[in-house]
């Protein structure tokens, strides 16, 4: 594939920690992959170079073997980010462990639906809440949601209410995630209280746990 497939992705980036990495295939530039790392700026990478720890090993088609601790690992555009140590990760598929980037962010890849997707935690939004393009991507038919306004810095702007399939972070999976689509253009996901109640959600310092609740 000649043409960069990219994600929207925040400037923000998380902490790298050298045992806990999360890495995505977001695109192929030719014989290049198109990386991201730790919830950071795509990196566009040839076989044997390498960013923040993880080593391309060989690229064909849309996938790539990485090289990630001494661990190999293939990556297809489009899936689940891979993850290796606790930074957006998870463990038995019932806990999620996040550090804190930039100003005090947790940001995290993911998936909605399948899809992947770049969230940020947001405890002051009622929904998870994304763009049409974000929405888009996910195969989501809003348009056939519920009509609302909202209420933005640039003004009212039309959204739809809407539920989502699934929201995947690291091996934990929810379903059934009311959610709202913006007419407005957003640079990652917000991931609000829809999703964050399903789970107990505890704080120290720069490190959030998410402990799925039953």
């Amino acid at each position: 594939m000649k043409t960069a497939c990219l994600l929207l992705v925040c400037g923000l980036s998380l902490a790298g920690l050298a045992s806990a990495q999360s890495v995505a295939l977001t695109g192929m530039l030719g014989r290049k992959a198109l990386l991201i790392v730790d919830g950071g700026e795509p990196k566009s990478l040839a076989a044997g170079e390498s960013h923040r720890g993880v080593r391309i090993v060989s690229t064909e088609g849309d996938s790539a073997v990485v090289d990630i601790a001494g661990q190999k690992h293939t990556l297809r555009v489009g899936e689940s980010p891979t993850s290796v140590g606790a930074q957006g990760g998870s463990t038995g598929g019932t806990k999620v462990v996040l550090t804190a980037g930039g100003g005090g962010h947790f940001l995290t890849l993911g998936q909605i639906n399948g899809s992947a997707a770049q969230f940020v935690v947001d405890t002051g939004a009622t929904f998870v809440s994304m763009s049409e393009q974000d929405a888009a991507l996910a195969k989501v038919n809003y348009r056939t949601g519920q009509r609302i306004s909202m209420s933005t810095a640039n003004g009212v702007v039309p959204g739809w209410r809407v539920k989502l399939n699934s929201v995947r972070i690291g091996e934990v999976t929810v379903y059934d995630v009311d959610a709202v689509v913006t007419a407005s253009a957003m640079p990652y996901v917000l991931l609000g209280n829809s999703f964050l109640t399903r789970f107990q959600m505890t704080r120290t310092n720069d490190q959030m746990v998410l402990e799925k609740r039953y």
